[in-house]
């Protein structure tokens, strides 16, 4: 899937659910909720799990889980850009020149 087709579905899915609607500031919340499971996730791909009310997951079931938190970062990243109507691919080129202009 491309960048513009995932940020055209996300702005529909999330807007048919009436979650394109949720305050800026809820909205981040959101993503901070989730860049704390990408961290648990990563933390149980890593080290694994050590908690008794948790189980160990096979390292693919654990590097599934860390896919599917960071699509839910992604999501919530398109959210906001399609708040302020910046082009997902614009981030990318922008991000790729900032750090091009800083490091090389």
């Amino acid at each position: 899937m491309e960048a513009k087709e995932f940020q055209k579905w996300i702005d529909e899915y999330y807007t048919s659910r009436g979650w394109a609607d949720l305050d800026i500031f809820v909205r981040i919340g959101f993503l901070s909720e989730e860049t704390g499971e990408v961290a648990r996730a990563i933390r149980a791909l890593e080290i694994g799990r050590d908690r008794p009310d948790e189980q160990d997951g096979s390292y693919s079931e654990n590097k599934r889980n860390l896919t599917e938190e960071l699509g839910d970062v992604l999501g919530n990243v398109a959210v906001i850009a399609n708040k302020y109507d910046i082009d997902l691919e614009e981030i990318f080129r922008e991000h790729k020149r900032k750090l091009s202009n800083r490091y090389l």
